[in-house]
């Protein structure tokens, strides 16, 4: 029994040696600086952002003209029979004719029945819309991120709570066998004293590698390499904000949550959608130039052996479909509808976000009252250990009473440390259905 306790005791130094050098503290602002820099998912979120900002830029509005150019040669070899107005008649075998011409063309649409417009408001609006989305990414990584640093946290207080709990056990088998040794009690205190050493140890180890598991998630939510895992050392203050300053977020909810931003979007995506259907009522009317060169050699037989020519042409083009079979009209209904259920889902959105900051809020005010009432056993509990603590060394109680006392005080600080990161979390889900999540400092 004494070689087995030893033997985890040297596990444990060596063990915790490793996992709680002293580091730099990387804080809760640090992490998720970090995360905005790093995580995979966001740079995604910000590559849509680029591919939407190149969609809605001028260069994709259909308002500037195009230029081509074109070139081309030609070459015949043919026999031919000429009849001159003489009357002379003239064959030719092997005529060659060649012909070369270039030209620049300018095509420009001056009108289209207002679709390029309404389309490139629809372009700008799903860039708010990516922008959007990659805001609804970012608040969900930062809450995954502070859901796992919190971990994090809450087990590095119980690793720490739980070597308390170790020592004093160990303190009970030094005493226990100086009681033994001077025949004041039996080999039974000292095997006792030697269980509940080996239990608090096991819970120590399993706590412990809890805690560098948790901390390769944080580690890659963070994008940072495994070798860094040893250094990661965490804030475990926690300041909660004020109830009156959370219930103004919740007022003004329907102006910032995402999800419900999104929405009004998506409306005004669908409304743009219905102009541009309607644009195939109008005429087009467009704008054609070009400037070209002509240059052709010509047989014997010709009047001109030679022609070359340059010049300039312009036109005006008008284009109205009259009747294009019903697609506009079906296009047009087709987009209404898609705006009706844009809305009938943004009123559900309204109910469901309503629903959630309630739940929320609730859960976050029990989740507070709840934290309250550990500190308050903590401190309960800590009194009736010392106590038990003294009356056990003046031997009024058993070691199994004394035992319980100390379960009962562990229980209460591990208890009180998940409270405080639960309440913690659940202010951070309110922050988030509120809008804002990522407007405040942890």
């Amino acid at each position: 029994m004494k070689h087995i306790t030893k033997t985890l005791f040297i596990f444990i130094i060596f063990f915790c040696g490793i996992g709680f050098a002293q580091n730099k503290v990387l804080t809760k602002d640090e992490a998720i600086i970090k995360t905005l820099e790093n995580n995979y998912g966001i740079k995604r979120s910000r590559n849509l952002i680029d591919i939407a900002d190149n969609n809605q830029s001028l260069l994709n509005s259909g308002y500037l003209p195009s230029l081509s150019a074109n070139a081309g040669t030609n070459y015949n070899i043919e026999n031919i029979q000429a009849q001159l107005r003489g009357g002379e008649s003239q064959n030719l075998t092997g005529a060659e004719t060649k012909r070369y011409n270039a030209s620049l063309n300018l095509n420009y649409t001056l009108f289209d029945g207002l679709g390029r417009l309404y389309n490139y408001k629809q372009l700008k609006e799903q860039y708010k819309l990516t922008e959007l989305e990659a805001r609804e990414t970012i608040e969900n990584t930062i809450l995954q991120l502070l859901s796992v640093y919190f971990e994090v946290a809450r087990l590095t207080e119980n690793v720490s709570v739980l070597n308390e709990t170790l020592e004093i056990s160990k303190q009970r088998i030094t005493r226990a066998q100086y009681q033994f040794d001077y025949g004041q009690t039996s080999r039974l205190g000292i095997l006792n004293a030697e269980v509940d050493v080996n239990n608090d140890s096991i819970a120590l180890l399993n706590t412990q590698q809890q805690l560098e598991n948790t901390k390769r998630d944080l580690l890659v939510i963070l994008n940072e390499p495994e070798k860094e895992l040893q250094s990661v050392a965490i804030d475990t203050t926690i300041n909660f904000l004020s109830e009156i300053e959370l219930e103004e977020f919740i007022k003004t909810s329907n102006l910032n949550n995402v999800s419900l931003l999104q929405a009004e979007s998506n409306l005004l995506i669908s409304d743009y959608d219905i102009k541009v259907s309607k644009s195939g009522y109008l005429p087009t009317l467009g704008l054609t130039g070009s400037y070209g060169w002509n240059n052709s050699n010509l047989p014997s037989t010709s009047f001109v052996q030679t022609n070359t020519s340059t010049g300039y042409s312009a036109g005006l083009n008008l284009n109205w479909n009259l009747f294009d079979g019903g697609s506009t009209i079906t296009n047009i209904k087709n987009a209404q509808i898609r705006l009706e259920n844009q809305q009938y889902l943004k009123e559900q959105l309204i109910l469901e976000v309503q629903r959630d900051i309630a739940n929320s809020w609730g859960n976050y005010q029990n989740k507070k009252y709840i934290y309250k009432v550990q500190e308050k056993n903590v401190l309960t509990n800590e009194d009736n250990f010392n106590r038990s603590q003294e009356q056990f060394k003046l031997g009024q109680i058993s070691s199994i009473e004394f035992r319980q006392a100390q379960i009962n005080l562990l229980n209460a600080q591990t208890n009180k440390n998940l409270a405080k990161y639960d309440a913690k979390f659940a202010e951070l889900q309110v922050l988030q259905l509120t809008g804002q999540l990522l407007n405040l400092e942890f």
